[in-house]
């Protein structure tokens, strides 16, 4: 089963977003990744600038390595539906974990 976690309050700046991601989140996310049932998570987050891509390529890469199997890969941005599609992918493609996806904004 994929789960997915939508984080969508995150402060604007890349320090803040990952203090808040981190203190916030990461219980949950542990919490959701204990779960049997769980092979592969996908966070969704919102679309940030460019200086937020090391922490949440960071995120990604940590939380998959701590996590295996269960695969974990972070989203970020794109419409409603580049993120269905970039879910639907993620779900059939279990050799892929440990990925930032930053999506395009239209």
């Amino acid at each position: 089963m994929q789960a997915v976690l939508t984080i969508d309050d995150l402060p604007d700046g890349a320090l803040d977003a990952a203090a808040r991601f981190h203190a916030r989140w990461l219980p949950e996310i542990r919490t959701v990744l204990e779960d049997r049932e769980v092979a592969s998570l996908v966070l969704v987050l919102p679309s940030a600038g460019y200086d937020h891509a090391d922490w949440r390529r960071a995120a990604a890469r940590d939380l998959a390595r701590a996590s295996a199997p269960v695969r974990v890969n972070i989203v970020g941005g794109g419409s409603e539906a580049d993120v269905e599609a970039t879910l639907a992918y993620l779900g059939d493609a279990p050799g892929v974990t440990g990925q930032y996806c930053p999506l395009h904004e239209d």
